[in-house]
């Protein structure tokens, strides 16, 4: 059966997560060559044969990024020889999505892709690829509110999946939605770990720390420091996995990072160790920067500007070995490592009494991330560059400014808690109270009342009816 062939070729293809591993690569061309050997009893068939098999044609010698195309073009011709199949025109919008490039401002592929799946959304509403596909069309910032219907629906077409409880929370995270996001990642979670104990006892399940990445992120945002904690502790204590695949040492990374950046632990974070977990961390050089971004940042405010040095090296050197042998794919890796260098040198510069140099390379890193983006599997950056950016004008006396920047990253990850609050207090020392009160308002509704975070204290003594003559409490 030579479609028994191809789907096992498919497998090994995964156009919206990261290129094949060496071995995924050799299996999946493996596949596809016994499928064109078999054949198939229809024209139809043997179409879809073909086109994976332009994707593993000369993966010996040819980039991943022009096989990619090569499979987008093959199923855009399949999907146009028979209208009628469904599955092959919601292939082709995948297939667009996998090789459309990341860095586009105008999100052509992407919002072609979304046309397509838009159209048999009517006809197919209960479809899991579908809804699937959508949310990852329009997972950028001025596309998320389109998909929210979408998100909302796909976790009741496929409650068996993991995948399926976690998709909705991309859409979630864009729009700043933690709760939704939280209740999205918890019943991921549960699934996989259920699964897990019955495929591969013992073992932590990749989907499982894929969605504790987003519900570390949403706990954080929303001052659930306790829970944010069990998250980064749970993650830590992983050590066999279903799949020791790159959404696992990303995870296991960013958690780390995330935590004590987020809660300005300054020296807990400059002494970040490493994910104990034994992983080809040598494929994931963008995942070990993220905790030597976290050093880097920790040691250059926490005032040891020696170790930020050090870890500014690190960061270097992983940067450096994705431009020598960049990551397969569509995504820059090494442009986003180069974002992080890039802000935490502007830290260090500011920590070596260098304001100016400060600013500059602060504001390259966050024109860098701009360009560059977000990779489609992570929540976001461990903290953005531009809100960085905006902290770092707060600490030199220039708050209009400082407001700027805080919102300019606002509309790109909205809602998060330091730079609703960097925002909040800019406005405020800028002389724009009626701005403040907005900010901090947003601020105190997203988070529990039980928060410790001083910045939910202070936002509560701005909204003390004495801080603003006139205004109401809330």
């Amino acid at each position: 059966c030579g479609m028994a062939q191809w789907g096992i070729a498919m497998t090994h293809y995964h156009p919206l997560w990261a290129p094949p591993a060496p071995t995924e690569l050799e299996e999946g061309r493996a596949a596809a060559q016994r499928a064109a050997a078999l054949g198939a009893t229809s024209e139809r068939e043997r179409a879809w044969i073909a086109a994976i098999g332009a994707f593993y044609e000369g993966a010996d010698r040819a980039p991943h990024a022009a096989r990619a195309a090569s499979y987008r073009d093959a199923m855009a011709e399949l999907a146009r020889r028979f209208p009628d199949d469904r599955e092959a025109t919601i292939f082709h919008a995948l297939a667009m999505l996998g090789a459309a490039p990341r860095n586009d401002p105008t999100l052509a592929e992407q919002r072609q892709a979304a046309e397509i799946l838009n159209r048999l959304l009517p006809v197919e509403p209960n479809h899991p690829g579908v809804a699937h596909y959508l949310i990852h069309a329009f997972d950028y910032p001025d596309l998320a509110s389109l998909a929210l219907p979408a998100a909302r629906a796909y976790a009741k077409i496929a409650p068996a999946s993991p995948h399926a409880q976690h998709m909705p929370s991309h859409i979630f995270t864009r729009l700043g939605l933690w709760e939704e996001s939280v209740l999205s990642n918890l019943t991921s979670q549960a699934t996989a770990d259920a699964l897990v104990a019955t495929s591969h006892p013992g073992a932590a399940s990749f989907d499982a720390l894929h969605a504790l990445d987003y519900l570390e992120y949403a706990y954080l945002q929303t001052g659930q420091g306790e829970r944010a904690r069990e998250v980064r502790d749970r993650a830590a204590g992983a050590s066999a996995f279903d799949e020791a695949n790159f959404q696992v040492g990303y995870a296991l990374a960013a958690i780390a990072a995330r935590y004590p950046l987020e809660r300005r632990q300054w020296a807990d974070a400059a002494r970040l160790p490493l994910p104990a977990a034994k992983l080809p961390w040598e494929r994931f050089p963008y995942a070990l920067a993220t905790v030597y971004f976290a050093r880097a940042i920790g040691a250059a405010r926490g005032g040891a500007p020696a170790l930020a040095e050090e870890a500014l090296a690190q960061i270097s050197a992983a940067r450096d070995a994705l431009t020598k042998t960049p990551a397969a794919g569509p995504y820059d890796w090494a442009g986003q490592v180069e974002s992080l260098r890039l802000a935490a040198a502007g830290w260090l510069a500011f920590a070596q009494k260098k304001p100016e140099r400060a600013l500059q390379l602060l504001r390259s890193a966050a024109d860098l991330q701009d360009k560059v983006g977000k990779h489609p599997v992570t929540p976001g950056e461990i903290l953005p560059a531009r809100e960085l950016l905006g902290d770092l004008l707060s600490e030199l006396g220039r708050p209009a400014d400082a407001l700027r920047e805080y919102e300019a990253s606002q509309r790109v990850a909205p809602n998060r808690l330091n730079g609703l609050y960097g925002a909040a207090r800019a406005a405020e020392q800028s002389g724009d109270p009626r701005r403040a009160r907005e900010l901090y308002s947003l601020l105190v509704q997203q988070c529990p009342a039980a928060s410790e975070r001083t910045e939910l204290r202070a936002a509560r003594t701005f909204l003390r009816p004495t801080s603003v003559p006139g205004t109401p409490a809330l």
